[in-house]
């Protein structure tokens, strides 16, 4: 009987970085399994994040590349893939804007966030009335409001 993996964002992160010899051939085979594997919303932000930090310094090209690779990984599964597929076009087309400490440009887990607020109004037949966030960057995110 197939059943579900869902793995942690330690296990996604061996898989992409490869810097530790134990456990990325542990999650290599994880990913060569039989078995579907289960990324959820959060593990897939706290990677995105933690690449995209200090010590990765992951491009918006580099979470396209690899949110896309995942996406077509024939074991991998999300809980709505069209609400991954949407966060990631609405992060990729997110504009920087000015602030206090500079540009900032809306994270992945912001257009993730109102891409799911989106679904769960879609689901249960009702309007989605936006995210409401001080985040200046995330207000570039279609959908997104000010609660000012």
């Amino acid at each position: 009987m197939r059943g579900i993996i869902a793995i942690d964002t330690n296990v996604l992160l061996q898989r992409i970085l490869d810097d530790d010899d134990g456990q990325a051939a542990s999650a290599r085979r994880l990913f060569e399994c039989d078995e579907l594997l289960l990324i959820t919303e959060v593990v897939l932000v706290e990677a995105v994040w933690t690449l995209t930090g200090k010590r990765y310094k992951a491009t918006k090209d580099d979470v396209r590349a690899l949110v896309v690779s995942l996406l077509e990984e024939p074991n991998v599964v999300f809980w709505d893939r069209e609400v991954i597929w949407s966060a990631l076009d609405d992060f990729l087309a997110a504009r920087p804007v000015k602030t206090a400490n500079g540009l900032k440009v809306a994270d992945f887990a912001d257009a993730l966030i109102m891409n799911t607020a989106k679904a769960a109004a879609r689901d249960r037949h009702l309007a989605c009335l936006g995210t409401y966030t001080f985040d200046r960057a995330a207000l570039e995110i279609d959908g997104t409001k000010s609660p000012e």
